[in-house]
């Protein structure tokens, strides 16, 4: 029998329990699908995913002697055929539980003989969510709580890594070269640019990352609002691939701490940010429509603004506001930005011109390569206010005092803003990845209005007149 794995996320062999069941039943055969769910998936992410996708099926090759079966199409239309093909009694899926991929589970349920059967492989998360339920066994709605809870019942296990050598299954139909693959056409110039700034991908660099990353872990509580130093871990990327899980890297973090005692408040900070992300997927399982709808019913009615001429100033990077910018422009050049920095470009959006959080969500997953849907939802309705927060809308981040504290120096700035100075190569690259109609002048310039204050005045006061109408 054929042992059968979808493969949609999880580009890993160790901590993948998919792989490993799909393995356990005979010559495997790995089929990826370009279906509508990816093609609906931002730029920057598509050319993400390919080459996790590249560096995956070059690892397969070496263990099992065949890569990657990659169709285009709709996996219920094409995976019964494969399924009577190949003699699978089994599709094995690492779970990745948003409502498109649901909704494509359950298109494929029905396609499937009535004697085959899905199964789905948990691994994208710490802990399934179904084991991290409140005392009446809903969702947690609240961090904090859902935190401690997390924590007292403790992730789950990673699994082993998968086998060296293993068989392979002889594909029934013909598949797009790898070679010739292309997902992310519509990057244009940006492409080049991704190619130069862009974190290498694949589970082995994940790995490597981790590893170095706990080498130097001292002063991460302070260093990782610091977007002049290098104090993040860099595995957001990975994580949202799944070319290394979750489960692997808390256990890898307890491991260090175990050894080295003096930096357990360190690993604390570092493993509350990665229950961060948990929470933010199981906000999303419980409410599917986080990106489009606020989260808080008492502000899906508040008046934001819509498309225009400040949102594409803000989506240029010439609010003339030097974080702000620099911020915007780090995420076009290397698809990421610092998270303090996504938190006053978010505040900006949101807050100081009250434009509609869905407008910035959607330039986000456009534009980084760490895109996340859960993340990505959760934080933009947390900055704008209608999101899990207990003081929602009075949030306003000044990026004036923010850059001070965090960039004290400018390094930062510097380093994203072309001004009078010869300017850094990132600055520089920034240029090359404007697409046809965009018009940025060489120079960075800040603007001479109180837009700051001003800006935070105007929203309180708005947010005060739509309560009072509410």
């Amino acid at each position: 029998m054929t042992g059968l794995l979808w493969l949609t996320r999880d580009f890993r062999f160790t901590d993948n329990s998919a792989l490993l069941a799909a393995i356990g039943e005979g010559p495997l055969l790995v089929v990826f699908f370009i279906d509508r769910t990816l093609c609906k998936q931002g730029a920057a992410s598509r050319w993400r995913l390919e080459r996790a996708l590249r560096c995956y099926d070059s690892a397969l090759r070496h263990r099992s002697g065949r890569g990657v079966l990659i169709l285009e199409g709709e996996p219920d239309r094409l995976l019964p055929d494969i399924v009577q093909q190949t003699g699978a009694r089994r599709v094995h899926q690492g779970d990745f539980p948003t409502a498109a991929t649901r909704a494509t589970q359950d298109r494929l349920r029905a396609a499937l003989p009535p004697q085959v059967e899905l199964v789905l492989h948990p691994g994208h998360l710490l802990a399934q969510p179904a084991a991290i339920r409140t005392a009446g066994g809903g969702s947690y709605r609240v961090f904090a709580p859902f935190a401690r809870a997390l924590r007292r019942f403790g992730p789950d296990v990673p699994q082993p890594e998968a086998p060296q050598r293993f068989g392979a299954a002889d594909p029934p139909v013909r598949g797009i070269d790898i070679a010739r693959l292309d997902l992310a056409p519509d990057l244009h110039r940006g492409r080049a640019v991704l190619d130069r700034f862009a974190l290498p991908a694949g589970e082995d660099r994940a790995r490597e990352r981790l590893d170095g990353f706990l080498d130097h872990l001292s002063g991460y509580a302070e260093g990782r609002d610091r977007p002049d130093r290098a104090a993040t871990s860099e595995l957001s990327e990975h994580l949202a691939l799944g070319e290394i899980s979750p489960r692997t890297v808390w256990a890898a973090a307890e491991l260090r701490a175990q050894s080295n005692p003096a930096i357990s408040g360190e690993v604390e900070k570092f493993l509350t940010e990665v229950i961060w992300r948990d929470f933010a997927w199981h906000l999303l399982i419980a409410f599917p429509d986080m990106a489009q709808i606020p989260w808080r019913p008492e502000l899906r009615g508040f008046p934001w603004q819509g498309e225009g001429p400040e949102l594409r100033r803000w989506e240029r990077a010439e609010t003339g506001i030097a974080l702000v910018d620099a911020g915007l422009r780090e995420m076009r050049v290397t698809g990421r930005m610092h998270n303090r920095v996504r938190m006053v470009v978010a505040s900006w959006l949101t807050k100081h011109m009250l434009t509609d959080w869905r407008l910035g969500l959607r330039h986000f997953e456009e534009s980084l390569t760490d895109w996340d849907p859960a993340s990505n939802a959760m934080n933009w309705q947390w900055v704008a206010g209608c999101g899990p927060d207990a003081s929602p809308f009075f949030r306003i981040f000044n990026p004036e005092t923010q850059a001070e504290r965090f960039d004290p120096k400018g390094a930062y700035r510097a380093r994203w803003l072309p001004g009078r100075r010869q300017p850094a190569a990132e600055a520089e690259a920034y240029y090359d990845t404007l697409p046809p109609g965009w018009t940025v002048p060489p120079l960075w310039r800040p603007r001479e209005d109180d837009a700051v204050s001003e800006g935070r005045k105007h929203a309180l006061e708005s947010y005060q007149a739509f309560r009072c109408l509410s």
